[in-house]
């Protein structure tokens, strides 16, 4: 089944707020600590029983904590500024809906969700990339294999860290899908 609905300037003027408070909390609280109440939300909020839409909004950002976590990655501050957004908004027990309120506390977390996810989507595809070049790496031999490896890697990340932020640049410019209602 599919549901749609549309939201009102009321409705995004709300979500607005949201977020204003959850920036608020990016300003005022350490890296460490939004992590943190991220991973808490994951482990504590009812999301086994929440509808399949939500639980696949709430699985991205198991995804986002590793990414932001991943020291090979070492995420660009801009972009990590907008994952550490999105999990204080995530982790605000208090947001829109209360997210203890059966079935649907965890509508508005994954609606706001799929609206700064989507933001995200360069950065996430990078990282992606980044993952299976990873993968792909052979087992190093010797510590100068080992060097050279990781050098190679750092310069991959380099230029995937380039191309996710002119694609972001891009977007923004043409004003194309990455644009969500919230940014006004």
């Amino acid at each position: 089944m599919k549901i749609t609905f549309e939201l009102e300037p009321g409705d995004i003027e709300r979500f607005h707020e949201a977020l204003a408070r959850a920036e608020q909390r990016v300003a005022c609280a350490d890296e460490c600590d939004i992590v943190d109440a991220a991973r808490q939300a994951l482990d504590t909020l009812p999301i086994a029983c929440a509808p399949g839409y939500i639980r696949r909004q709430v699985q991205e950002v198991a995804g986002l904590l590793d990414m932001l976590e991943d020291e090979a990655w070492a995420l660009p501050q801009v972009e990590r500024a907008q994952v550490l957004r999105l999990l204080a908004y995530f982790s605000d027990p208090e947001d829109l809906i209360h997210d203890q309120v059966e079935v649907i506390g965890l509508l508005d977390d994954a609606i706001m969700l799929e609206l700064l996810i989507k933001r995200l989507r360069h950065v996430r595809a990078a990282y992606a990339e980044f993952l299976q070049a990873r993968g792909r790496l052979p087992a190093a031999a010797d510590s100068a294999q080992r060097i050279a490896l990781a050098r190679g890697l750092a310069q991959h990340r380099k230029r995937l860290h380039a191309r996710m932020r002119r694609r972001s640049v891009r977007d923004e410019v043409a004003g194309i899908a990455g644009r969500s209602p919230l940014q006004g």
